[in-house]
């Protein structure tokens, strides 16, 4: 009990050490509670009562450049996630989709798409379909790249591309195990080091309980974006849903392990935006995920449960939405254009 105190007194004097957010990922939940308030206090000083909903629809969509194909068969993943994406395999269709997009009062899109056997997706060949309709809209552009090469680090800064969406980990287990690929943590590294050459707005995500559903090295994940020197003003925390019909065993990740992690992130980062993205567990869990996420003190959330939002104000009666109809990685200079309509949420608030 008084090595909790003597930790919490760290976390209250700012003087917390990297093995010291180490502790805070073993403790009991009934332990965690006091470090969940003051990083949520952390939050509200720094950013006040105001907790952002995003809700992606027809005016924010998905895309696939690879349609449901895919080279990695990621233990996690094995290609289900394209599915609910929309295919787009050439740069016609990606320019008639995107204008039409745009003259139908679209926001933005993500693209994104399955990774060749070197773990990048191949966007280069869209790049510059990307750039003439930058030029033409005013469309936010997120997309995912996978392990980028310079080459198209540089492009993708010539054409004017909003925000890349950037998986980190630095989990060597994770890339042999789940990812199936022939790579290792200095790649990830350069992929980063490239963007921050071409100055591309880079938005960490990472996925929580990733290794089987278990923490593994999420704190070396963070620990590296800080390190880096990527001072991101937001990063995206996703969180592992177990793949059903694998011969690999996996677990859903605990709730209070999600909790943890926000935490630590809000003390290593009291500046930046957290958000809770829309990869995460479903059901019956759901709603606890959340709550646990509020009370660490996260910025955002992506299609929350009504009943979150309801539990929220009764919890923290000076809380305040503002809803958007756009993913949750935009930055926040574009959030006026993503301001969500009522017939954006029609549905959502049945």
């Amino acid at each position: 009990m008084n090595s909790n105190r003597n930790l919490l007194k760290k976390f209250e004097t700012g003087t917390q050490t990297w093995e010291d957010y180490n502790e805070i990922l073993n403790l009991d939940i009934k332990d965690l509670q006091p470090f969940l308030k003051l990083a949520h206090n952390l939050k509200k000083r720094n950013f006040g009562n105001l907790l952002k909903i995003y809700i992606p629809n027809k005016r924010f969509p998905a895309i696939s450049i690879t349609g449901s194909e895919c080279s990695l068969h990621c233990e996690h993943c094995n290609k289900k996630y394209l599915d609910g994406m929309k295919p787009i395999l050439n740069n016609n269709e990606l320019k008639t989709f995107l204008m039409k997009l745009h003259n139908n009062d679209g926001i933005g899109v993500l693209i994104s798409g399955g990774c060749q056997p070197d773990g990048s997706v191949p966007l280069l060949n869209y790049l510059d379909s990307i750039k003439e309709i930058k030029e033409k809209t005013n469309l936010i552009i997120n997309a995912h790249t996978g392990l980028l090469s310079e080459e198209t680090a540089r492009k993708l800064a010539q054409v004017g591309v909003d925000i890349v969406s950037f998986d980190i980990n630095m989990d060597e287990d994770v890339i042999k195990d789940i990812y199936h690929l022939d790579k290792d943590l200095e790649d990830y590294k350069r992929a980063i080091g490239y963007m921050q050459k071409y100055s591309i707005n880079i938005v960490p995500h990472i996925c929580i309980g990733l290794y089987y559903g278990k923490l593994h090295k999420e704190l070396e994940s963070i620990k590296f974006i800080k390190e880096s020197g990527l001072n991101p003003s937001l990063i995206v925390l996703i969180a592992l849903i177990p793949p059903k019909n694998t011969k690999t065993k996996f677990i859903r990740p605990k709730p209070a392990d999600i909790a943890k992690i926000i935490t630590v992130i809000r003390f290593v980062y009291p500046n930046s935006e957290i958000s809770l993205g829309c990869m995460r567990p479903r059901g019956d869990v759901k709603v606890e995920i959340e709550k646990c996420a509020i009370k660490a003190g996260i910025n955002r959330i992506e299609i929350p449960s009504k009943k979150t939002l309801k539990w929220a104000k009764e919890l923290y009666p000076n809380i305040n939405y503002n809803f958007f109809s756009a993913c949750c990685a935009i930055p926040d200079e574009y959030e006026k254009f993503a301001l969500s309509k009522d017939s954006d949420l029609r549905n959502y608030r049945k």
